[in-house]
């Protein structure tokens, strides 16, 4: 039985179940299915990560108050978040993946970590 390699069609020579003819075939078709096809995705991800990057380096408490001037100044972007939550009295943390932040008075911020 003469199986070919999906990605670059030459004879896979090996075991009965390989799929590849070499590593670098197996990751090059990996990476092609796993890759983001579309600006707006990447461009998506890109932000948040570095959103979260952002919270994580100024929350070295678990709880830390900061300024909207801080979190802009290092490049805070806050239309982008993974989820919300609202407490019982009406206040609403939004959060970015585990690193979350609320809105006080005065143009402060609660930043917040939740354990997952």
């Amino acid at each position: 039985m003469n199986k070919t390699c999906p990605e670059c069609g030459d004879k896979i020579v090996g075991r009965a179940d390989k799929k590849f003819c070499s590593d670098a075939c197996r990751n090059a078709h990996n990476n092609a299915l796993n890759s983001d096809r579309k600006n707006i995705i990447r461009n998506t991800n890109n932000r948040l990560r570095k959103n979260h990057r952002i919270l994580e380096a100024l929350n070295t408490n678990e709880k830390t108050k900061v300024t909207k001037k801080t979190l802009i100044k290092h490049g805070f972007l806050f239309d982008y978040c993974t989820g919300t939550y609202t407490t019982k009295t009406g206040s609403m943390y939004y959060y970015v993946y585990d690193q979350g932040y609320l809105a006080l008075d005065n143009d402060f911020y609660l930043l917040v970590k939740r354990d997952l």
